[in-house]
């Protein structure tokens, strides 16, 4: 005993309440459990002192080791490798305790050796039981071929038609599952068929978790409908299958065939998981169909399955998606009520709901609450916020918030995302000269982004458009995320030299980045239309405009009004003319001289009619 660590005694001590230590044993003294043994041997913080233990033990009054000690004294030598000690542990045990090793403390060395990766020692253990005098079992070689098939499954295979079919072990249902686990794994689903027809020939009805296996692998490589087909082959499909064709079907997008399984899982008494039941919501969400939705979880909450936050967090954004974000606040009210708290996306995703809605003030209120909540702002928060904000032209709010952003712990964390929204709120503002200034500024955080967005600026002012793309290019490639800025004077360069198209693929990533573009970014595109003699492109591009909730102003109309006048087009530019004069925008000098050159020279005119003609048209226009 003297040889025992110090903490496995105090552990004995306390466990099996030894009230003495001397040489001399007291016949009060309670006789350890095996199970006491066992437990205290695995405590042990090495193989060493796990051997210590065991042998002390050994030494204790009437204590006898059995297969339970053993089996743990095996368990922990093979955690630290110790395979030789193993063996020699295995050869004392006839004579310990009169019985050889059990099942159990083979299938205990098959797994450490399988943890330790030593795949060809693991076949070896067959040996060990023969020596023993022992048929193997098939919980044995299930064992083994556990190991196998996660190592290598040409292994696996080859040892389950050496070592056991010829052998005459044929298995059970566990041996199946498992080589079908590892063909699936490995995609061999052409084998996984063949080994589903050998246990049909043989008699043996593959069972669920065999069916399941083979129906995620087909799912898994977007064999949807051959997986649904194998399944009308099933006696009884079970939870796992339904929630793994449904979760497929939605990840094809098919809404209808995972809402016909749902129904169909829902009248065999199945609740689907969370994970599935989330990502049909998600998917209906997709479709606008939040109400079926809603229905879904309520059926699944009343059947005793799990919602969990992020469920409510898929069915919340439905609702920002249609602008009905007020009806996802709710839900999120619902939510406390039940006992589902929300979390920070939850909040996150109805400040983007509030702030695409143009509800400013109910984003900013939201936005306060997190902190009452004890809901930490964090980037993503602090993001969306003041971007809604610059969108919406409000400014100082956004200044507002941007501070706080950078006072809070991680800032912006290198990301240029909240500043690039700031330049956008002062373009929409048209004021381009504080957005420049507040550009510069961002050098001290952004010095690579500040300098070539200002060498993209300061080409275009030249008239150097080439060598201005030449460094957009560089920038897009080095993962820049170019402003706002950057992109007007990209366009207005181009547009300048003629070239509309490169101006248009411009336009479109300036959308995709979330900026869309004022009245003057479309004017230069008009105005190059019109100089090219495209005035009906220019016309539609003006109704574009109008459909994407950009009002044409002055600047929009006049090069119309011009190219029309000078192409002798003067009955379609007045109509025009009367529509802008309508819409409340004055015409300005130019425009008005334009207008009076075409009518002068209308050919009906200059044929000779009298000026009835030319008057009675003015007369309209100032009278409008």
């Amino acid at each position: 005993m003297q040889n025992l660590p110090r903490s496995a005694i105090l552990s004995t001590l306390g466990r099996l309440s030894v009230v003495s230590l001397q040489s001399k044993p007291i016949s009060t003294t309670p006789v350890p459990t095996h199970q006491h043994i066992a437990h205290l041997i695995l405590e042990q913080k090495s193989s060493s002192q796990a051997l210590q233990t065991f042998r002390w033990a050994s030494k204790l009054p009437n204590f006898i080791h059995n297969q339970s000690t053993y089996r743990a004294l095996i368990h922990k030598l093979c955690s630290f490798r110790r395979f030789e000690t193993v063996k020699e542990v295995l050869d004392e045990m006839p004579s310990s305790i009169g019985s050889p090793p059990d099942e159990s403390i083979f299938v205990t060395i098959v797994r450490g050796l399988g943890r330790a990766r030593m795949v060809r020692q693991v076949i070896k253990v067959l040996d060990l039981v023969t020596k023993f005098g022992m048929n193997p079992s098939v919980k044995l070689f299930n064992s083994i071929l556990d190991v196998l098939v996660k190592e290598d499954i040409d292994l696996a295979r080859e040892f389950y038609r050496k070592k056991m079919m010829m052998k005459g072990v044929s298995g059970d249902d566990y041996t199946f599952g498992i080589l079908m686990k590892g063909l699936c794994l490995t995609n061999r689903i052409g084998d996984a068929f063949k080994l589903l027809q050998v246990m049909k020939s043989r008699g043996k009805t593959p069972n669920t978790v065999i069916y399941n296996t083979i129906i995620h692998a087909l799912c898994k490589n977007g064999k949807v409908g051959r997986a649904r087909s194998l399944m009308n082959e099933m006696v009884e499909p079970s939870d796992v299958t339904f929630n793994v064709l449904i979760s497929a079907y939605c990840q094809e997008d098919n809404l209808v065939q995972a809402l016909v399984l749902l129904e169909k899982s829902f009248s065999m008494g199945f609740v689907p998981d969370v994970v599935t039941a989330t990502k049909v919501v998600g998917i209906l969400c997709k479709e606008g169909r939040v109400t079926e939705a809603v229905e879904v979880l309520d059926r699944v909450e009343s059947r005793g399955g799990v919602v969990d936050v992020v469920a409510h967090n898929t069915l919340i954004k439905g609702f920002c998606m249609l602008r009905k974000t007020k009806v996802g606040h709710r839900i999120l009210k619902d939510m406390e009520m039940k006992g589902c708290l929300p979390n920070l996306d939850t909040y996150n995703i109805l400040v983007s709901g509030y702030c695409d809605s143009g509800m400013l003030d109910s984003a900013m209120d939201l936005f306060h609450d997190m902190k009452t909540d004890g809901i930490s702002w964090n980037f993503m928060t602090y993001d969306t916020l003041i971007r809604g904000l610059c969108s919406g032209g409000r400014m100082e709010d956004g200044f507002k918030i941007l501070e706080l952003m950078e006072e809070s712990k991680g800032g912006a964390g290198g990301r240029i995302s909240p500043y690039n929204s700031i330049i956008y709120g002062l373009y929409k503002t048209n004021q381009f000269e504080e957005a420049v200034e507040f550009l510069t500024k961002m050098e001290r955080l952004f010095p690579r982004a500040v300098d070539r967005s200002l060498r993209i600026l300061g080409f275009c002012n030249e008239g150097n458009i080439g060598e201005a793309k030449r460094v957009y290019d560089q920038m897009i490639e080095e993962g820049g995320v170019p402003s706002v800025l950057v992109y007007v004077c990209l366009i207005q360069g181009f547009c300048q030299e003629g070239n509309v198209r490169e101006a248009f693929e411009l336009i479109n990533e300036m959308v995709d980045h979330g900026y869309f573009p004022i009245a003057s970014t479309f004017n230069a595109l008009i105005s190059a239309f019109c100089r090219q003699g495209k005035v009906g492109s220019a016309l539609k591009l003006m109704e574009d405009m109008v459909g994407r909730g950009c009002l044409p102003d002055m600047g929009s109309y006049s090069p119309i009004l011009d190219a029309l006048c000078n192409k002798g087009g003067s009955q379609k530019a007045v109509k025009l003319f009367l529509q802008m004069v309508e819409k409340g925008i004055l015409p300005d000098y130019l425009t008005w001289n334009s207008m009076l050159l075409g009518l002068t020279q209308e050919t009906v005119w200059v044929g000779g009619k009298n000026l009835v003609h030319v008057n009675n048209l003015l007369y309209s226009i100032l009278e409008s």
